[in-house]
């Protein structure tokens, strides 16, 4: 019984570690009116996502755990904002990230822009952050506090 208990629970939090999945948006004004009715804080990234180092290690070292996924999942809209170098993107799509990154002063990568619910800019990460998804947790709640 004891091992039918033991493997139920490490399912759940298997299904839970995998539904906390992040989803990233690309439509900036979905991600503000999600934020806006969930009362939730706008994590803007822009990357390049193919050819950026120091933006793929961010991604894999802080972005992709599940310690900041579940965070996400609770307090953060979050929009990619992708300026790729091989990958095909619609011109749209890339019409409206050289917007926003002029709009944003996004003039390196990978460039972090936190806004508020009402898409008011709380704060910016520029570059990578050393301290893994702990410290950029951190960085998140310090900016939360000046809505």
């Amino acid at each position: 019984m004891k091992k039918i208990l033991i493997a139920l629970l490490a399912a759940t939090v298997l299904w839970q570690v995998t539904a906390a999945e992040a989803i990233w948006l690309t439509d900036l004004p979905k991600a503000q009116a999600q934020a806006k009715a969930e009362n939730k804080i706008v994590l803007l990234d822009f990357t390049g996502s193919d050819w950026c180092g120091w933006c793929i290690k961010f991604k894999k070292d802080v972005l992709d755990t599940p310690e900041f996924q579940a965070y996400a999942a609770k307090n953060a809209v979050l929009v990619e904002l992708d300026f790729p170098r091989k990958k095909a993107q619609p011109d749209n799509l890339r019409k409206a990230n050289a917007e926003l990154s002029k709009r944003y002063k996004a003039n390196g990568f990978p460039t972090l822009v936190v806004l508020n619910k009402d898409g008011k800019e709380i704060g910016r990460q520029e570059g990578y952050s050393e301290g893994g998804p702990a410290a950029f947790i951190a960085k998140l709640e310090k900016f939360k506090g000046k809505k």
